[in-house]
């Protein structure tokens, strides 16, 4: 279904969530029961398990969506956006069944979970740069200096010299911008941030990237519904987004320069050519952030399922394991189909059949207690 249409059913489906989560006795930042509490399943329900997830805002409309068809295949699935970086931190106290984040694990991320973890990418989501700029459409072009310096605090104002530079002919207010960004730790400040140490040495020196860092000025909101919100209500005002929610609330968002000099709107084609081309390493840790490919929009950002190798040895019942299995299998299989630009899919990039194939190689090593889930 198309996400303009989404509302009603992710604000039903997250309120069966919420009340899940509320139902549970754990004391994990996303609510779920996790691994320690095995996930609430049944062991002979006649195969139907509960699995927890916590972590990315990003993804967190797809997870939502495709709750409402697994639980016709016996899996009640429950996500709480919480932001990627929490979502991690639970998998690592097992809180939760899975994680998802935006960026891959970081060898740190890896050291402290209760075993050996598995990161599988799902899909793509172009994070915007939206504005709220009163009779000025979509379409302004910045390239990554300009939003390094405007987040910077450097460029003050919409009207600056180095935005008309950008836009010659283009009638810009002089309006006041206003710098919003993210509280919490969020995949998506990883991903935006990585791309401005790309582009400028300036950010990359000064401020880095990762999915917190200490933010030269602005107003800080949580998730990207908090970020989307802040835009909305303030004129003048700039945030990243990702495109999912930038639609939802019918922004405006600029055309970004990419590595091949273009200007490039957010589009689904423009998200999905980004993956053309990239490396992709043994553990699947991909990165889509300034592609180098031709016409892709430069700050696309992959979304990752994180969950254990084994996730019985780290504490989670048979029936979780199971459900996890049937989750994965769905999510790089039918669910694929759920993601695109056709008037019934979720505005996202799906992936390419070719990562999608390595995702069920290496969904052929889950194991439960070093046996093949089935």
């Amino acid at each position: 279904m198309r996400h303009r249409g989404i509302p009603a059913l992710a604000l039903a489906i997250a309120a069966a969530l919420l009340i899940a989560a509320c139902g549970s006795s754990s004391s994990s930042s996303s609510g779920g029961s996790g691994l320690s509490g095995s996930s609430g399943s049944s062991g002979s329900g006649g195969g139907k398990s509960t699995v927890n997830g916590a972590g990315s805002t990003l993804a967190a409309p797809i997870y939502q969506q495709w709750a409402s068809t697994l639980s016709g295949q016996g899996v009640t699935l429950n996500y709480n956006g919480v932001g990627s970086g929490t979502g991690i931190a639970d998998l690592q106290t097992a809180t939760v069944d899975f994680a998802g984040s935006d960026p891959a694990l970081k060898s740190s991320d890896k050291s402290k979970m209760k075993g050996p973890a598995l990161q599988f990418p799902v899909a793509f989501g172009a994070i915007t740069i939206s504005y709220n700029l009163s009779g000025v459409k979509s379409g302004i072009k910045l390239d990554g200096p300009t939003i390094s310096k405007i987040y910077l605090g450097q460029i003050k104002t919409w009207n600056d010299p180095a935005i008309k530079a950008l836009d010659p002919g283009m009638s810009l207010p002089g309006t006041s911008i206003t710098v919003v960004h993210r509280s919490d730790s969020s995949g998506t400040t990883a991903g935006f941030t990585k791309f401005l140490a790309a582009t400028d040495p300036t950010w990359k020196s000064q401020v880095g990237s990762d999915k917190e860092v200490k933010w030269p000025t602005g107003t800080g909101a949580a998730k990207n519904s908090g970020v989307a919100a802040a835009v909305k209500q303030t004129d003048g005002a700039i945030g990243y987004v990702e495109q999912a929610y930038a639609i939802e609330n019918n922004f405006t968002y600029a055309a970004v320069k990419n590595s091949s000099g273009q200007f490039v709107l957010p589009t689904i084609q423009n998200t999905s050519a980004a993956a053309n081309g990239i490396p992709v390493p043994a553990d699947l840790g991909i990165s889509t952030i300034n592609s180098p490919a031709q016409g892709a929009y430069p700050i696309v950002s992959q979304t990752f399922l994180i969950v254990y190798k084994d996730p019985c040895k780290a504490g989670a019942s048979p029936s979780v394991a199971s459900g996890l299995k049937k989750f994965l299998t769905y999510a790089f299989g039918p669910g694929q189909q759920t993601l695109g630009a056709g008037s019934n899919q979720l505005l996202y990039a799906p992936l390419p059949s070719s990562l999608a194939d390595k995702n069920t190689t290496q969904l052929g090593t889950l194991t439960c207690n070093g046996s093949p889930i089935s």
